[in-house]
């Protein structure tokens, strides 16, 4: 509980920060890029995450992998939390940043996985589905899946929507073990039609 706090209050002075000199865009951009580059390398996190190395040796491998890369701002905001001895909170704050900024850009974030990925009709379809429906701007987060065979499943906060093959054979399936009369008559079906074919030999 102490962590979120920590987090949203760093992200919230941040985002105030970056608003008042312009750079908000921009440091939403910086800061996920700094998810994306932990989420990819366990080992930048366990650093920052171990009390043993040193604040300055933190900083500087924080600065040789982000600086040139990322506004200023955001180099300054990564030195002042790390001095601070918050860095463990780093990649929390930056969570915290990315949603307190799409809420004030109004964004909405879909995640959508398919089979084979979306083509550019299906792509375009679900983004003005969205964006109609709730009114706001799209972040489609897309995912494949090959176990899925075909169709898809959009995520969107804390709702569901399953349209893959997958989840309709599944259905299929419980249909025929639960329903008696589903069962039997796919039974017959099927012996009706090894009969027909060994008739026609």
């Amino acid at each position: 509980m102490v962590d979120i706090q920590v987090a949203k209050r760093y992200a919230k002075s941040v985002l105030e920060l970056s608003k008042e000199n312009g750079s908000v865009d921009a440091v939403s951009d910086d800061m996920k890029l700094f998810i994306s580059v932990c989420e990819q390398n366990h080992d930048l996190v366990l650093m920052l995450l171990n009390p043993i190395i040193a604040t300055d040796k933190k900083m500087n491998v924080l600065r040789s992998i982000f600086e040139g890369k990322v506004n200023k701002l955001t180099i300054s905001f990564f030195e002042i939390v790390t001095r601070k001895g918050r860095e463990k909170y780093l990649v929390q704050i930056a969570k915290e940043f990315v949603s307190k900024y799409k809420q004030l850009k109004n964004i909405q974030t879909a995640e959508i996985t398919s089979a084979i990925g979306l083509d550019d009709k299906l792509r375009k379809q679900v983004y003005d589905i969205i964006r109609n429906s709730t009114n706001s701007e799209v972040e489609l987060i897309e995912k494949i899946d090959s176990k899925l065979i075909g169709g898809f499943i959009l995520r969107m906060d804390d709702k569901q929507y399953d349209a893959s093959i997958s989840s309709e054979l599944r259905k299929l399936t419980q249909a025929f073990s639960s329903n008696p009369y589903v069962r039997k008559n796919l039974v017959e079906a099927v012996y009706n039609y090894n009969r027909t074919k060994i008739k026609s030999k």
